[in-house]
């Protein structure tokens, strides 16, 4: 295991919010977000008029939590989209929704829903919300309230939410690949598979004692920033291995900010600037494959607008009843499943 510093920056301003962003890295210091490329090197740089607390990105969209509103902005361009939506008290969290869209955590114990271009839809009322945990499924998300309490809300028509357990926890992560890293109130860390109504597995890692902040799930396992700034790798136990490999960046003071850019690089920040990029030249298999995501993810950001207008006329042929060139479409799309849809249909003499 060999995880090395690839590159580092000194930013000017006080970091708020880091997030990874299509194999890169955007960083909030003061008023400036600033895109940074998988080498470090500048995208871009904007200056807003609030500071922004909260980042996450998803198909060319950036969705931004500044002061008490919610903004949208071009990751090719760093232009904004929309004028951005408020509400009384501001919001918290934020988390996109699996196939198009977002959730945002209001601090008065609200979930907004908002479209993928930021038009809003609903508000579901909750109660306070500390952090939200991440996406089951389209309709299933999990959250954590302020008591450490894990909940599941079922986001459809008939909205509805339920305690995942009884037990309070003192920290958790984000939801990653279905899998949780958690602390109990003894100190104890676990890793679950969470569903709807409890666990498919929950089971406690073997560690020494941490205190943690934020955790990722890189192409080697968990990793955990402490509260002393270090970072460390756990793993499950294993038989005849009771040794604690020694923490990343020991006596380095790494920050409390970590997010992962690829199976292969993850980013630690400090509140006073100092970002680190770390890679791990041992996981090359994940490397290649982190490196075809974030160049498809690209891709995805500089023609999402015409993927949105192929998909509308996809759309507009079907409900025409032009049904080849809709499956045509589809498939140029991605869509299988919609293109299999229609297929039946012209079987069944649709067209």
């Amino acid at each position: 295991m060999s995880w090395n510093i690839a590159w580092s920056r000194q930013s000017e301003g006080r970091i708020a919010a880091m997030a990874p962003l299509e194999g890169g890295l955007l960083v909030s210091a003061g008023l400036q977000l600033t895109m940074l490329e998988e080498d470090g090197e500048e995208r871009w740089s904007v200056e807003v008029p609030f500071k922004v607390h909260a980042a996450q990105g998803s198909q060319g969209m950036l969705g931004l939590l500044a002061a008490h509103g919610f903004y949208l902005m071009d990751t090719t361009t760093g232009s904004m989209v929309s004028e951005g939506r408020s509400t009384p008290g501001g919001f918290s969290d934020l988390a996109h929704r699996p196939g198009g869209g977002w959730v945002l955590a209001g601090r008065q114990g609200q979930l907004h829903l908002f479209s993928q271009e930021g038009r809003g839809i609903r508000r579901v009322e909750t109660g306070p919300i500390r952090r939200l945990v991440g996406w089951l499924d389209r309709e299933h998300l999990l959250w954590q309230d302020p008591s450490g309490m894990l909940w599941c809300g079922r986001l459809t028509g008939e909205d509805r939410k339920r305690k995942l357990e009884e037990r309070s926890w003192s920290w958790c992560s984000r939801l990653v690949e279905g899998r949780l890293l958690l602390q109990s109130s003894d100190g104890g860390i676990w890793e679950g598979v969470p569903h709807p109504f409890g666990w498919d597995q929950l089971e406690r890692l073997e560690h020494e004692s941490i205190e943690p902040m934020e955790a990722v799930r890189s192409g080697d396992g968990w990793w955990v920033l402490s509260i002393e700034g270090n970072l460390h790798a756990l793993s499950l136990p294993r038989e005849g291995s009771s040794q604690e490999s020694e923490p990343l960046g020991l006596h380095m003071e790494l920050g409390d900010l970590l997010v992962l850019c690829t199976p292969d690089a993850m980013a630690t920040a400090t509140r006073n600037g100092l970002v680190r990029k770390w890679s791990a030249p041992h996981l090359s298999e994940a490397e290649r494959q982190g490196r075809y995501k974030a160049a498809a993810e690209a891709a995805l950001a500089r023609n999402w607008d015409e993927r949105r207008q192929l998909f509308i006329r996809a759309q507009e042929a079907e409900d025409l009843g032009k049904l080849s060139l809709a499956i045509e479409l589809y498939e140029s799309l991605g869509r299988t499943e919609d293109a299999r849809r229609l297929l039946g249909r012209q079987k069944e003499g649709g067209e």
